[in-house]
């Protein structure tokens, strides 16, 4: 039997760097709010089996209607975040906890809106092999570590080889039990700062290989003003690109 495919979208953050009076997950975008874009994508993911959605607290309510009035079948809770990213996913895996360690979670960002369903299916496929995986593009840009100037200001100590260096987005996938392990380490810890799960995997549980799943540059994270605009013309795009695939098939 193969293992449950459980996703959690996770909102449970604020962007106070959107500026808007409300959680940016929902702004809306063509339309739907941002949040229901996101949870589209693993409903439309045939290896999911269930999904939950962490959101503000305040605003837990309003995501229950959204959910209801989309009609997704596959989300099973609605739930509250916590105060920080890696308190939302502990709380994401805490509310898995009538799952088996062999079955498979996957993390994702709701302000991630255009992830798609082929990318979803990806990380399932790669947790066939490894215990976590993660998304990720390379990257584009020089990227430099930076140090203190002697005279004030930064200036650069460091520039890793552009070729080994990627952009982490989301899904983040694990199996269950990866993640719990890693979890209870990390909570654990009084000095844990983390933003990213596949980080808290490899800071404490340094021996668990974390497998990257190749991203797409469409999978941008909406985080600041204008960022609405640009997912809105990728989504044009995107679907132009369909229309013209199913003329030519």
């Amino acid at each position: 039997m193969r293992p449950r495919v459980i996703a959690a979208v996770l909102a449970g953050g604020v962007g106070s760097r959107m500026g808007a009076p409300s959680p940016k997950q929902l702004l809306p975008l063509e339309g739907r709010p941002i949040i229901e874009h996101s949870v589209a994508a693993f409903e439309a993911c045939p290896e999911v089996d269930e999904i939950l959605v962490l959101m503000v607290r305040e605003y837990v309510g309003r995501v229950e209607d959204i959910v209801a009035s989309a009609g997704f079948a596959k989300v099973t809770a609605v739930l509250p975040g916590g105060g920080t990213r890696t308190d939302t996913s502990y709380a994401a895996l805490s509310a898995m906890g009538g799952a088996a360690d062999t079955d498979l979670a996957l993390l994702h960002d709701a302000a991630r809106p255009l992830v798609r369903p082929a990318t979803i299916s990806a990380c399932v496929a790669a947790l066939g092999e490894a215990g976590a995986v993660g998304v990720a593009v390379p990257s584009a840009d020089t990227v430099v570590r930076v140090a203190p100037g002697r005279t004030g200001g930064e200036a650069v100590a460091q520039v890793p080889p552009r070729s080994e260096l990627r952009r982490m987005q989301t899904p983040q996938g694990f199996r269950l039990g990866v993640a719990r392990r890693a979890y209870a380490l990390a909570t654990a810890d009084p000095g844990l700062v983390a933003t990213d799960d596949c980080g808290v995997v490899l800071r404490y549980l340094p021996g668990e290989e974390v497998r990257i799943v190749p991203g797409e540059e469409d999978n941008i994270k909406v985080t600041n003003p204008g960022d609405v605009e640009v997912a809105e013309t990728l989504l044009r795009r995107a679907r132009a690109r369909a229309v013209l695939a199913e003329a030519d098939s």
